[in-house]
């Protein structure tokens, strides 16, 4: 049975500070790795953006989602699904966000600056969902740990960025097990020379973001760690 891959978890040179690689590159790499789609899922300006912060909103939003443009512009030529989300930062914490587009960052100036849970609810009433990645990592920049179960749809108990650390991966699995959460995985890359292998499989197509949370709460998803597959 055809399995379809999709990597989750990817920035951008364009939008995030710490991104090497273009969003084309992203694209036409993932092709060649054996995905059939990637979730774009850039830092946003809470978090290590590389926008410039002196810019307007619009001017702001429109540089942010040129690396989901030029990767969805290169995945048209070559047959590959790519889909926008971005990275909301939040203290100590970071949500993967699904399901929104340009229109709703343009809509909602500043939505950065406002309390993490009144954020949420603003992105969850216009249809995002969210995952929380990596809950666990422990890095410099990290004062503890934030987690927050009751407002996400899901967690990120594989990141193939620290698959060097398997504890962290681990304690997330566990958390997710103990508020009855979904899990999934992704690669969080950078640069198509640290590509993880990791992401999600499905045996139906993703067509929209809603397909990818569809599957993940019904737990029919395989998670991909290092190009091996466990069930969700």
């Amino acid at each position: 049975m055809k399995m379809y891959r999709y990597e989750t978890h990817l920035h951008t040179k364009e939008a995030s500070a710490c991104g090497i690689s273009t969003g084309a590159e992203m694209a036409r790499a993932h092709k060649a790795a054996g995905y059939d789609g990637i979730f774009i899922t850039d830092h946003f300006f809470n978090g290590n953006c590389g926008i410039a912060k002196h810019l307007s909103w619009k001017e702001r939003v429109e540089q942010f989602c040129s690396g989901f443009e030029n990767a969805k512009e290169e995945g048209d030529k070559i047959g590959l699904k790519v889909f926008f989300g971005f990275e909301y930062g939040a203290n100590n914490a970071e949500f993967l966000v699904y399901n929104l587009d340009k229109c709703f960052l343009l809509r909602h100036p500043d939505i950065h600056l406002l309390p993490t849970r009144e954020a949420i609810a603003i992105m969850r009433k216009e249809g995002g969902f969210l995952i929380q990645p990596h809950p666990f990592r422990e890095r410099y920049y990290v004062d503890h740990i934030e987690l927050y179960p009751h407002d996400v749809d899901g967690v990120e108990a594989i990141n193939g960025a620290q698959l060097d650390k398997p504890e962290m991966n681990e304690r997330a699995e566990i958390y997710a097990r103990m508020y009855d959460l979904p899990v999934t995985s992704g690669s969080d890359t950078h640069d198509v020379n640290k590509m993880f292998g990791c992401g999600v499989a499905s045996d139906i197509p993703f067509q929209t973001p809603l397909d990818y949370l569809k599957q993940l709460k019904a737990g029919t998803l395989a998670l991909l760690s290092a190009n091996e597959e466990r069930s969700s």
